[in-house]
């Protein structure tokens, strides 16, 4: 099997996870290289990789550069992603920077895998929470079409980097160390526009046209590329919860054909990288804290809306740090590298 040198830019939450995801999915590395703003030595899972300064001069050799991009933020691709493509790389970008650029195809395999085949250089990783509603959507979407869709996400704090997560572990122990005699945490830095410990808030992003955030226009924009169909109306309300990792999405949706519950069942069981998780009644649904860790997106609570007819309800679970972000990554090249 032909091996190809990798690179990983970006040491966060993100980096990390592309790290181990190469070794767990056993992605045909000859060489890891790690860039960062500095060099260090970091380990993972028992592995230590010496991060290099990234330079321009970093990419030579380098088949796949793997951006981890920080959401919300002007990533490293910016500077770097033209210098990795001119030295031979294909970029793979988890960050913002790219997503809508017309030539730039935005990739989930389970969805459009053959876009990411007419890259010129630079392939966009699509935001987190557009992941895997559109895995969730295209199996339906492919049998009996979708007119709109309208999704409520309720995101883990690790969506907003390291250090939301740090800050909801402060709030948390300072409020359960007060014995709950008050749910304010009143911590003084906070990476996030509120307090999540023991709260919610809908505000990811920033607010932009007609009061929507720009997380909520990205669920629209995205999957509309993704899908390739702008005709499917999407409106979205995004809410951070307090959360560690997995965000979950309370999907409704009207399609243009009628089927079945168990229909829909059917196909989403049959689909790659999706596991159907759906007996309500044992109490069995996706949650967060059993998906950590997990790289398929998790569907449950499948029901009919009994005043619509084509109305249908989902409720959808992934690992925002590995389908979310690494994994659909490392899956891009490796639709790259298939036969």
């Amino acid at each position: 099997m032909k091996k190809y040198n990798v690179c990983v830019v970006g040491v966060g939450a993100v980096g990390i996870e592309m790290l181990r995801v190469l070794k767990q999915r056993n992605f045909p590395a000859n060489e890891i290289r790690v860039f960062a703003r500095s060099a260090r030595d970091i380990e993972v899972d028992g592995h230590v990789y010496q991060v290099q300064a990234i330079t321009p001069e970093g990419f030579n050799g380098v088949d796949f550069a793997l951006f981890a991009g920080t959401e919300g933020e002007k990533g490293a691709a910016v500077t770097y992603a033209r210098e990795a493509v001119k030295r031979g790389a294909v970029v793979i970008d988890n960050g913002a920077d790219f997503r809508m650029d017309k030539d730039v195809p935005l990739v989930v395999p389970e969805v459009n895998a053959r876009d990411a085949k007419k890259h010129k250089g630079i392939i966009a990783n699509p935001n987190c929470s557009t992941i895997q509603m559109v895995v969730a959507l295209w199996p339906i979407y492919k049998r009996a079409g979708i007119k709109r869709v309208i999704v409520t996400t309720l995101q883990a704090s690790s969506g907003a980097g390291r250090a939301a997560v740090e800050q909801l572990k402060e709030e948390v122990t300072r409020i359960s160390a007060a014995g709950f005699s008050s749910v304010n945490a009143n911590i003084e830095q906070r990476s996030m526009p509120q307090q999540l410990g023991f709260n919610v808030f809908p505000h990811i992003g920033g607010f932009a046209e007609h009061g929507y955030t720009s997380e909520e226009w990205k669920l629209v924009r995205e999957t509309h590329k993704i899908m390739h169909d702008d005709k499917i109306r999407v409106s979205a309300t995004t809410v951070r919860v307090p959360v560690r990792t997995g965000h979950s999405e309370s999907i409704y949706i009207e399609t243009k054909k009628p089927i079945s519950v168990d229909k829909v069942r059917s196909l989403l069981q049959k689909s790659g990288g999706i596991v159907v998780m759906d007996d309500p009644q044992k109490n069995l649904y996706p949650m967060p804290k059993d998906i950590e860790g997990r790289d398929e997106t998790f569907i449950g609570r499948i029901r009919r809306d009994p005043f619509i007819k084509n109305g249908l309800w989902l409720w959808v679970v992934a690992d925002n740090l590995r389908k979310g972000a690494a994994t659909n990554a490392v899956q891009i090249a490796e639709c790259l590298i298939s036969r």
